[in-house]
């Protein structure tokens, strides 16, 4: 599948409601010895009610920090939040302690985690891990709560709930082990659940089921969700709006058709290239982004994308680029020289002629961009 293939089946309506999660101007570092790596440096993102989020970007992006810092789940030792606040709900939720955060874990705020092997306790039974979070959460008596998590099973589509209910995790598949979790993440009906790569660790025939379960249970719950991955054909129709991170920074976020429509940033397109085509000829060799992403401990001057986009120029080496919405209110991206524009055509066409970025990146391989 494509990533532009069902870039448009999901609708994407204006809100007119108060947003539930807001983040605001957010760092996340970690001290490391003499270092110090900004994970995520000075994100700013809202999201209404209802709707779903994909958060995109490539390993090392920041999006699992970032996820992560809004449940707060990240240890306190080397972390620091020198700035920014996130808001659940118009409670700053961004600097509570994890005994404070308790209070919103399960019945507020929940997560579907990338691996279901070492997301489950292997020595708990299914049924054991699914009623305690009922029983903790929701103060229900045992046989409720068997009752209960015998249908959250089912309700996620696991065969033979009253079965499985006593099995351990070692005993089911892959996919179902991602089931399982789905399930203890909704059990308590979150108003936002956040999927951090539900799909890594699973085949490909199993992936579309798990992403269609987590798609329908949104829908019929009405929660609001952030889906994470570094693939955007897994987005493209899933979501309602789109954010692109790289180098701990959001450099693209708009509506998903509009995303697709009107890519602006280099890296973004550059992660739609990377997606193969299955309608291109066989032995057609896949695209890929040069180089490496930026070491955030000593994140470079100007773009952090520079060193890497076939549209860099000498402004981007030296001056950063703000997150802004020039074109539309709901589209903001950061660059100088913008894909689909006559800057970045222009920019494309003198580099491709140069055969190398300001950079110095070799625009050999650059000819899919021509068109």
């Amino acid at each position: 599948m494509t990533a532009t293939a069902d870039a448009g089946r999901r609708p994407s309506t204006a809100p007119d409601t108060d947003p539930l999660l807001v983040i605001d101007d957010w760092k996340t570092w970690f001290t490391t010895g003499s270092s110090t790596v900004r994970a995520v440096d000075g994100v700013s993102l809202s999201l209404q009610p209802g709707r779903t989020l994909g958060l995109v970007g490539e390993s090392g992006s920041g999006k699992t920090v970032l996820s992560r810092s809004i449940l707060g789940l990240l240890p306190t030792r080397n972390r620091l939040t020198p700035g920014g606040s996130i808001s659940f709900d118009g409670v700053d939720i961004g600097h509570l302690s994890k005994r404070e955060m308790r209070a919103y874990w399960g019945k507020d705020l929940a997560m579907v985690f990338q691996n279901p092997m070492t997301s489950l306790n292997p020595v708990l039974t299914v049924g054991r891990q699914l009623t305690e979070v009922l029983k903790l959460h929701l103060r229900m008596r045992r046989a409720d709560a068997r009752n209960r998590a015998i249908e959250l099973l089912s309700s996620v589509g696991i065969p033979e709930p009253a079965r499985r209910f006593d099995d351990f995790p070692h005993q089911l598949s892959g996919g179902m082990r991602q089931r399982v979790t789905i399930a203890i993440a909704l059990a308590c009906n979150p108003r936002l659940l956040l999927a951090d790569e539900p799909t890594t660790a699973l085949d490909v025939t199993v992936q579309a089921q798990i992403l269609d379960l987590l798609d329908t249970q949104q829908r019929e719950r009405g929660m609001t969700m952030v889906l994470v991955t570094h693939d955007l054909g897994v987005v493209a129709g899933r979501t309602d709006e789109i954010a692109v991170m790289y180098g701990g920074k959001i450099v693209e976020i708009a509506p998903t058709r509009e995303l697709f429509r009107k890519t602006r940033m280099p890296y973004t397109q550059a992660l739609m290239l990377s997606v193969p085509n299955m309608s291109a000829p066989s032995h057609t060799r896949l695209f890929t982004i040069p180089g490496r992403p930026p070491v955030l401990t000593d994140p470079t001057p100007g773009c952090r994308f520079s060193p890497r986009c076939p549209y860099a120029q000498e402004r981007c080496l030296v001056e950063e680029p703000p997150l802004a919405a020039p074109e539309r209110a709901d589209h903001q991206y950061a660059c100088w020289y913008p894909v689909g524009t006559a800057e970045g055509a222009l920019a494309l066409e003198s580099n491709l002629a140069a055969g190398v970025t300001a950079s110095g990146t070799d625009m050999s391989s650059m000819s899919t961009l021509e068109a």
